[in-house]
């Protein structure tokens, strides 16, 4: 392989890291500052500064259903950050990326609106203040689950979008 190839090569990788974990952590913000709206009565910084765990699970989860949900749109906007890349390229991914947040954060939303109806005598966000783990683990599972759901949704949307553009 040629060294001026490789150095490339390499710096294009480099790019396509930066520009995964920019993306990732604007991402999981944006979501969280969001879902923070969504959380009646609870401020989430407050609670896990008293080290109130189920509010931390629950936290985590939303991250890590951000995370899933997002990740096709990461992939195909770094992967279009390649020699000879294309604006069309480069448009597909953003939307691809800006359809994954939209779609995690109203997936979020309406697993917790579902979540609330199905549990009709328990009140889950007055349970997450009194430290309850059950509860807790019981929303970061449907949370989880749903953006697997959501994800595979979004993909099929992102692959769609590229072969329009």
């Amino acid at each position: 392989m040629d060294p001026n190839q490789m150095i490339i090569g390499v710096g294009v990788g480099v790019l396509q890291l930066v520009v995964g974990l920019v993306l990732a952590i604007a991402s999981i913000y944006l979501g969280l500052a969001l879902f923070g709206k969504f959380t009646k009565g609870i401020d989430e910084e407050e609670e896990l500064k008293k080290g109130n765990v189920a509010v931390g699970i629950l936290m985590a989860a939303i991250i890590l259903s951000i995370a899933n949900v997002v990740q096709s749109g990461v992939v195909g906007l770094t992967g279009a950050l390649t020699i000879g890349f294309s604006l069309n390229a480069i448009i597909a991914g953003i939307i691809q990326l800006l359809v994954g947040i939209a779609l995690a954060v109203v997936a979020i939303y309406m697993a917790i609106n579902v979540l609330d109806k199905i549990t009709k005598n328990i009140d889950e966000m007055e349970e997450l203040k009194k430290g309850n783990v059950a509860v807790a683990i019981l929303m970061a599972g449907v949370l989880i689950a749903v953006s697997f759901v959501v994800q595979a949704g979004v993909s099929g949307i992102a692959k769609a979008i590229g072969v329009a553009l």
